[in-house]
Formats: C-alpha cells, structure tokens, sequence
C-alpha cells in the first residue's frame, strides 16, 4: 500500500486521482462520502463485491481510500483487506492528519505500506516538477521574480498560489482553518477547548522560529504545561505547524532547548524576517521528506545553538551525520555570520550556506562549493526538490 498524507488542500486527492490517467480501473472511496462510508463500514468484502475485485483482469485495480483515518477501524479494515486479498490490488491511502498518530493502538500495518508526504510548492518544483534521482540538481535554474514573489506572498498550496487573489485566498484560508479547528479535531481528538486551541495557534503564529516557553504559554492560555505540549502535539498532527529539533551531537557545551515552530502555511507569518526564515525552513523540511520517503537516505532537520549563544537556523543530517548549514538572511549582507564558519568548522559539514531571501539570482552551482558562502535564495532553492 501507499500513504499519502500532508495538510488539509496540498493535493493529495487531486494526485491520487490523477492516477486514472495511468490505470485503467481505478476506484475512489471518501470516507466523508456517505454512500463511500457505509461500504467501508461493511468490511473488507463489501469493497471486493463494489468493485468485483476477483474478477479477470488485465491489470490489477487502484483503490483509494481517502480520509480514511476518521474511522476508528481504520487500521483493521485495511490489514484486512491487504492480508484477505493479497497481490490483487494496488491500495492507496490519503489523510491529513499524520496516521500513525491518531487510533495509534490495535493493528499493526509495519511492512504493508510506505508512507510518501505531501507538501505545498516549492520553488523546485515549480521549475521542475519531474522527479530526479539525486538529493541535488546540480544545475540551477532562475524563477520568474513574479512567481517567486507569488510563492512568497500567497504560500505554496496550489489553490492560492494559482489564484494569486487576495480576496480568494482570505476566503480560502479561513475556511481551511475553519475546517482544521472545528472538523477534524471535532472529529480525531478529544479536545473540547477548541477556542483555546485556537489562541495558540494564533500566538505561535506570531512567534514562529523563536524559543518558546511552553509556561508562558500555559499561563497565556489558563492551562498547564502539559497540556500546551499535547496541543502542540495535535497541531503538528494536523500539519498546521511542524518543529524543529535542536542538533547536540559533536557540540561542546550545547543547549538543549526545546523544538522551533514553523508553519506549513509561510505565507500566514506577518513579520518578514520570520517569513524568511519559515519560507526556507519550508523548503528545506519539504526535501529532507522528499528524499528519506523515495529512499535515498535518512534526513533530518535541526537548528543549533549552544551555551555561548552562537546559532545557525538549519542543519541538515544526512544518516545522521552533519550535511549542511544554512542561516537566513532577509536583507542582502555582505559579511557572513561567524557562526556559521564556527560550527561549519566544528562539524565538518560539506556545505554552509549563507541564504539571502532577496539577494539576485546566480547562475552557479553553489554545492560545487566548500567553503561557507552567501548564495541567493532564488539559486539554493531551485537546486532542491
């Protein structure tokens, strides 16, 4: 089987879909369907009469289960069909909620599927949305400032960013979150502090890549600490926002802290410097995704900052082992961060990069190079998927 999963609106059923245009047979179930819903509910051997899956065929079928992570049964409904009619269908699930979340207990689906996430557009794959092999494209390639500004401005979700309306995309985004606050924690958790839910979600969106106090957010809120950590937790779930964890290996007298949050949606932080940062922190959780689910490697992200305060935003693992730095700037500075040169040297990373968000588009390779350089985020970015 496969999984497809990623937030509310980043295309995962259009995708899924657009598997008719390579299969003959193709079947969809919507669990928010009610017709869908009542065969899904009836087992495993309702679906296989549907869609008379033991029948000759030339090929074998596609059945799409989409959002099917709000039946409390999820899991055992598809171990079932998966281990009743083995090799007779290619099985493909969608959900925008992390599934190995929520209904965590009961069956075990390890070996039966292998999870692909989805995430908004990119500049890479605007340039070039065919896959590629390797984690780099050696070649850069310049986006049109218009629709760089556009990705900027309207954030990666193919609705707004085609639109490009801001009318629309206000209409959009609040019913997207309408959705996300209302229906799917309604409908995945136990939650009932919905309004409370909803003022930390507002309040992280104004503290994106900073340190957060989780106690003050509980005396915010009127809650405790671990309360604040569960609903962080179920934010993450539901790909409203994601965290970044901090790297401690081979740092002398690091500090740990607690994870940066940064949301999905860039386009909803209103200060620049932290739109900068959460567009690149995007862009660079998007590909470490990419390539650990296409099975180049293990990646992974993280920030660093140890006692004496010196910090770089991003590190990328790969295998975890250090790869490559990367610190964000918005506005065009000549000098580079001494950080980055001290922990370039101190974990002997390959690459460090200083990105500048509006710095002009240069037509180099800047992973030919070694050493720390300022490179425009217009060619860093268009070298990623």
């Amino acid at each position: 089987m496969v999984f497809i999963v990623g937030p509310r609106q980043v295309g995962k059923t259009t995708l899924s879909l657009a598997m008719k245009d390579e299969w003959e047979a193709v079947y969809y179930y919507n669990w928010d369907n009610q017709r869908d819903r009542a065969v899904i509910l009836a087992g495993p051997d309702a679906v296989v009469e549907n869609i008379g899956l033991e029948e000759l065929r030339e090929e074998l079928p596609v059945i799409i289960f989409d959002e099917i992570h709000k039946y409390t049964h999820w899991k055992r409904f598809l171990k079932g069909l998966y281990d009743s009619y083995p090799n007779q269908a290619h099985i493909v699930v969608t959900g925008s909620a992390r599934m190995e979340v929520f209904n965590a207990g009961g069956e075990s689906l390890m070996g039966r599927y292998f999870p692909y996430r989805i995430h908004p557009l990119s500049i890479g794959e605007i340039l070039r949305p065919d896959l590629h092999d390797a984690e780099i494209r050696e070649n850069p390639l310049e986006i049109d400032q218009a629709a760089f500004d556009k990705l900027l401005t309207f954030g990666g979700f193919p609705d707004p960013y085609i639109k490009a309306d801001n009318r629309f995309v206000q209409k959009w985004r609040s019913l997207r979150l309408k959705q996300l606050f209302e229906d799917d924690i309604r409908d995945l958790t136990k939650i009932r502090e919905i309004d409370q839910l909803e003022v930390l979600a507002e309040l992280l969106r104004h503290q994106v890549g900073n340190f957060i106090s989780y106690e003050s957010l509980a005396k915010k809120l009127q809650v405790n600490g671990k309360t604040v950590r569960n609903w962080l937790a179920t934010l993450q779930a539901l790909y409203y926002l994601f965290e970044i964890r901090p790297w401690t290996k081979n740092i002398t007298r690091s500090l740990l802290k607690e994870p940066k949050y940064y949301l999905w949606d860039w386009a909803l932080c209103h200060d620049t410097g932290a739109l900068a940062e959460n567009f690149i922190a995007s862009h660079l959780h998007k590909a470490v995704h990419f390539w650990t689910d296409c099975g180049l490697g293990s990646y992974s992200l993280h920030y660093i900052r140890d006692k004496q305060k010196r910090e770089v935003d991003f590190l990328v693992t790969k295998d975890n082992v250090p790869w490559f730095l990367v610190e964000v700037k918005n506005g065009n500075n000549r000098l580079i961060s001494p950080h980055l040169h001290h922990f370039h040297e101190v974990l002997h990373t390959e690459h460090a990069f200083q990105v500048v968000l509006n710095m002009p588009y240069v037509d180099a390779n800047c992973f030919a190079e070694k050493k720390p350089l300022i490179v425009p985020a217009k060619t860093f970015l268009s070298q990623l998927i």
